[in-house]
């Protein structure tokens, strides 16, 4: 059986399907003697006759049976693998494996639902970490695609920009400068501050904006968490550089506000990144095009203005 072929599988059944060889070779468009000989081969590999003559032309014996109906159940399964390599290929189904920096959790759920709602047949594997974990699994090729501020610059990748990243300074809606206009970094240097980690893009951030002023900012804590870092600033803890996009809803709901700094908010942008090495599936590439087309309209909208900060 380790010689037999898919093609003399299909002769044995159209033979037996029409009767004839040369009925058969006529279906395959093929010469009588060429599914003869393919016949023969087959016989020989499995030790029996396959074909007998009948009142109805040529039959199976139960040998050929066995092998008949092997051959509807591959041909079937070949059927069904077509249709799903042709899903493949039209982006039509298909897994997708997307990192996530933490930052960007506050809408990436949004933007995979409204991929999704357009490519329901597609599956979407979600990891989310902080930026070290996140190109790690970019880097390992463990993902397909990968949502961060900042690629990485020491290996090889595709990268594009979807959106912008604003950054705001947080207060409690009851701290003396809220809904005071155009406060100074200076007046911010005396203010305690809850940062991110040392190495944590926004941490650097934060240096960059206080850059020149001596002392500042003056870090009273550091926290690893936007979230804790947002229930520490609403309960009075001090203040923080954040992601806007982080605190769109404590902002609408009162729970927290944000001040106005002059040469604030800085704009960064959202990235979209994949390594140039790996390859890229349709469904993957139709999630690429999408986030590039669609996500920066699903957006948190929290500021307005365009003043640009330090990049």
């Amino acid at each position: 059986m380790v010689d037999l072929t898919l093609r003399q599988l299909r002769f044995l059944a159209e033979t037996a399907r029409t009767g004839t060889l040369a009925r058969a070779a006529d279906s395959l468009h093929l010469t009588g003697p060429a599914i003869a000989q393919q016949l023969k081969a087959l016989e020989r590999g499995v030790g029996m006759t396959l074909l007998e003559r009948g009142p109805r032309g040529q039959e199976l014996t139960e040998a050929g049976r066995i092998l008949t109906r092997a051959w509807e159940c591959i041909a079937a399964e070949l059927e069904a693998a077509e249709e799903e390599l042709d899903e493949l290929r039209h982006a039509r189904a298909g897994t997708v494996h997307v990192g996530v920096v933490s930052t960007a959790k506050y809408f990436a759920p949004q933007v995979i639902a409204a991929f999704l709602r357009d490519h329901p047949e597609v599956r979407v594997q979600l990891s989310i970490g902080n930026r070290g974990e996140v190109l790690e699994l970019v880097e390992g090729f463990h993902v397909d695609l990968a949502v961060m501020g900042r690629p990485p610059e020491r290996v090889d990748v595709e990268k594009a920009e979807f959106g912008d990243h604003p950054y705001v300074v947080i207060a409690p809606p009851d701290h003396p400068s809220a809904g005071r206009p155009g406060i100074s970094r200076k007046e911010l240097a005396a203010e305690p501050f809850l940062a991110r980690e040392p190495g944590s893009g926004t941490r650097q951030l934060l240096h960059e904006i206080f850059d020149g002023l001596e002392g500042a900012p003056r870090v009273e804590m550091v926290i690893a968490s936007n979230e804790t870092i947002k229930q520490a600033v609403m309960a009075g803890l001090g203040l923080a550089l954040i992601s806007a996009h982080t605190v769109a809803a404590e902002v609408h709901d009162g729970r927290l506000v944000v001040l106005d700094v002059k040469g604030l908010p800085v704009r960064r942008h959202w990235m979209l990144v994949r390594m140039a090495r790996r390859a890229v599936s349709p469904a993957t590439r139709a999630m690429w095009d999408f986030v590039l087309s669609e996500a920066g309209r699903l957006l948190p909208d929290l500021t307005a203005g365009t003043a640009e900060g330090p990049a």
